[in-house]
């Protein structure tokens, strides 16, 4: 197997969201592209990426593939990569990922595969009344202004009004968000629907900003969420995080 990006930008970026959440990972490669799916240590979330085909200046892979591999080694690797580097992915036949930088030097690096556990990791059907869609950076200032008051914050929705909640010991943070020509809003709920979610794994999740302007997020009460960064033919980032429930 080997590919080659022009542009190795979204792969990078990826790599260095999705190596806050997960340790170790298993990509697998088929004519459609690149794909992961994997669950954090603590199995309280789930990144699912993929990376189409059409993205890669060459891709030549003869089977399906798949690989495992140290995500933060990974990471540390494509940093290394300028904007005008050509980076190509190689396996060896002694297990090893080779990694090329090409510009006016070669660089090469060699990143020994893993062997992870056969089990495969599947998204789990889940169904959301409300939906919302809007700019990453507005998500982005709601969560990190939560963060100042609180360990944890709500996702409140009811037709066409979406708000972010944290409330500590003394201090509070509340975010309106109402439906506009930038955020879409649906609600398939008369009902004020509300869950409670963590917000140290949401801060790792909004790093998806990079790639993608938009975000969208669904939910329902006290329920997991579902948050999905995508530019059309290109990446698809999307997490699912499970909720807080405490009894208040």
């Amino acid at each position: 197997m080997k590919i080659v990006f022009a542009d190795a930008t979204y792969l990078k970026d990826s790599v260095g969201v999705i190596s806050e959440l997960v340790n170790e990972a298993r990509f697998k490669f088929t004519r459609d592209g690149m794909e992961l799916i994997a669950m954090d240590p603590a199995n309280v979330a789930m990144v699912i990426f993929k990376l189409v085909a059409s993205v890669f200046s060459e891709y030549d892979l003869k089977k399906d593939t798949e690989i495992g591999v140290n995500l933060a080694n990974f990471k540390q690797i494509l940093r290394r990569a300028k904007p005008s580097d050509i980076v190509s992915l190689e396996v060896l036949e002694d297990k090893k990922l080779e990694i090329k930088f090409k510009a006016g030097t070669t660089r090469t690096f060699s990143l020994p595969l893993i062997d992870l556990e056969d089990r495969e990791q599947r998204v789990p059907s889940l169904s959301f009344p409300v939906n919302v869609e809007l700019p990453s950076s507005v998500l982005d200032d709601a969560i990190s202004d939560a963060d100042i008051v609180s360990e944890s914050v709500s996702f409140i929705a009811e037709p066409n009004k979406f708000w972010v909640q944290a409330e500590g010991d003394l201090n509070k943070a509340h975010t309106e968000v109402w439906a506009s020509d930038e955020t879409s809003i649906k609600c398939d709920s008369t009902a004020r629907l509300k869950a409670k979610y963590s917000v140290e794994y949401l801060k790792k999740m909004m790093q998806g900003g990079k790639l993608a302007e938009r975000v969208s997020l669904s939910f329902n009460q006290d329920y997991p969420l579902k948050l999905e960064y995508k530019i059309v033919d290109r990446l698809m980032l999307s997490f699912i995080l499970a909720p807080r429930v405490e009894n208040d």
